[in-house]
C-alpha cells in the first residue's frame, strides 16, 4: 500500500520547480548576457554561442534545484550564482556608480 504525498511534501516539490523555472531562466539569461560580452568572437558569433550555451545551463540549474538536499540550499546556491553573476555582469558591462547620472 503506498502512502499518499502530504502538503509538506507537495510544498517542497512545487518550490522545487518554481525554483528550478525561475532561477534557471535568471542564470540562463544572466549567464548568456555575460558570455555574450566576454567571449573572443565577432560579436553575432558570441551571442549565437551564449545563447546555445543557455539551454545546457538551463538544465543544469533544474538538475541542482532538484539534487539539492534541502530547498532551502538549492536557493542559497542558485542565489549566490545569480549575485556573482549579476556583479560580473555590472563590471564587465561598464556600469558607472550605483545612483549616478548617465
Amino acid at each position: 500500500m503506498a502512502l499518499s504525498p502530504t502538503l509538506p511534501g507537495r510544498a517542497a516539490v512545487a518550490g522545487r520547480v518554481v525554483l528550478a523555472a525561475g532561477g534557471g531562466y535568471g542564470i540562463a539569461a544572466l549567464s548568456t548576457a555575460l558570455l555574450s560580452l566576454t567571449l573572443p568572437m565577432p560579436r553575432a558569433e558570441a551571442v549565437t554561442t551564449a545563447t546555445l550555451a543557455s539551454f545546457a545551463i538551463m538544465i543544469a540549474i533544474v538538475v541542482v534545484a532538484f539534487a539539492a538536499r534541502s530547498l532551502a540550499r538549492a536557493a542559497l546556491v542558485i542565489g549566490g550564482l545569480a549575485v556573482v553573476l549579476g556583479l560580473a555582469l555590472w563590471l564587465v558591462a561598464g556600469a558607472g556608480p550605483i545612483g549616478a547620472a548617465p
